[in-house]
């Protein structure tokens, strides 16, 4: 079996569109989330989201080929060369047959999609635009990655809706621990801030109505109320260990566990008593080699809707026991960057590689009522400088999907 280590990450989020402005917002406890700037959104009841800010596709791909891409695919590809620039992955001195892309979507092209069916709708169906169907479908952020960076590996988008991106990542890792490739670039993409985004989820009563930026996503508060939109991508590269310290690499972290598994309860409620999510985590674990009171931080997929914070809060006291569990440094990167639905385990992956380079847990911002359902140490407002050796990242997706990934201290021996 070969270990898997990261040696290349890259970010587009509302908090910055770099992996280091992502980080040091993450680590201030700045908000990410605005009132709605890209459509009316008045007649939707939802005020707020978190918004990618001054985002540069031209800086990662010329202009013929950002025009035929959704946003999410132009998150993806812009992640995705910052990943392998900060990785110094040089593709034609490796063997590119053995370099692979795998990046999950929750949805895939909304924008598109929502305005394509428009146009067919006012003007007739002839005029739906030709590049409709590649520009929406949900593989493309992985399909123009492979093509931008030429990775001609195993290509997959893989779908868990807010699992997605962890999804992505777990199955890069098995894949080249396994043998079957070198490389991949892995994570998740999304871009759903438009009409049919922020209604679809507002029907559901799944986001804030909240108009205050400072109290619409604030996970683990009883005055919780709804998840706050997201978008961007978060990607990280992928290696075996072998094959990074042949080119000299620098190495950032090791991906040692990987969990996922399925509620098998509800459509969109995660299971009551958290056991779903909890054996996901044990399994992240028995895989890493490690006992429970090995870990040291938790990024909790913590949406701040009230079922999720209540019930993964149990999960956590599942996989852990209960004297663990009040131990363990946990945070919600969402409470300042929204819920960026397939991309969230990809930039919660980045938080995670960095705790472990900084020795630093970045907070739950907004964190202010107490509830006594969610009554762990998930560090409120402020981050803190604390020894991290191993960390966990959990994602759980509508359908019942969860994934959790155990990343661990980069040590040679």
């Amino acid at each position: 079996m070969n270990r898997v280590v990261i040696t290349g990450m890259g970010a587009i989020t509302p908090l910055g569109n770099t992996v280091d402005a992502f980080w040091n917002s993450l680590k201030n406890g700045e908000n990410g989330i605005a009132p709605i700037t890209k459509f009316d959104a008045s007649e939707t009841g939802i005020s707020v989201a978190a918004e990618v800010k001054d985002f540069e596709p031209a800086l990662y791909m010329d202009r013929k080929e950002y025009k035929r891409m959704d946003l999410y695919s132009q998150y993806a590809v812009a992640a995705s060369v910052q990943a392998v620039a900060d990785a110094g992955l040089e593709v034609d001195k490796i063997d590119a047959t053995r370099f692979g892309v795998i990046i999950g979507s929750g949805i895939g092209g909304l924008n598109e999609m929502e305005s394509g069916i428009i146009k067919m709708e006012n003007k007739g169906p002839k005029r739906v635009p030709p590049m409709f169907v590649p520009m929406t479908i949900g593989n493309m952020a992985a399909g123009n990655t492979s093509i931008k960076i030429g990775a001609k590996g195993t290509s997959l988008d893989i779908v868990t809706a807010c699992a997605s991106a962890t999804n992505s990542i777990g199955e890069a890792y098995r894949n080249i621990k396994h043998g079957y490739s070198d490389a991949i670039v892995a994570g998740g993409a999304e871009g759903t801030i438009c009409k049919i985004g922020i209604a679809g989820f507002a029907a559901l009563t799944a986001l804030s109505e909240s108009t205050d930026p400072d109290r619409a996503s604030i996970p683990f508060d009883k005055e919780r109320n709804g998840f706050v939109m997201g978008e961007g991508a978060g990607v990280l590269l992928l290696e075996s260990l072998e094959h990074a310290q042949k080119r000299g690499a620098n190495i950032l972290a090791e991906v040692v566990g990987y969990g996922t598994n399925s509620d098998a309860y509800h459509m969109t409620a995660p299971s009551v008593d958290g056991s779903g999510a909890g054996e996901a985590m044990k399994m992240a674990m028995k895989e890493a080699g490690i006992d429970a009171s090995e870990v040291d931080y938790i990024n909790a997929h913590g949406t701040s809707t009230p079922a999720n914070d209540s019930s993964e809060t149990k999960a956590i006291k599942y996989a852990l026991g209960e004297d663990n569990a009040k131990n363990v440094a946990i945070s919600s990167s969402k409470s300042m960057t929204g819920h960026l639905l397939g991309a969230a385990g990809g930039i919660e992956s980045i938080a995670c590689v960095k705790a472990l380079m900084e020795d630093f847990v970045p907070p739950t911002r907004g964190l202010q009522v107490a509830d006594e359902a969610c009554d762990l140490d998930y560090i409120p407002n402020v981050g803190r400088a604390k020894e991290v050796r191993y960390t966990l990242n959990n994602s759980l997706g509508f359908g019942g999907h969860n994934a959790v990934l155990c990343f661990k201290k980069w040590e040679e021996a």
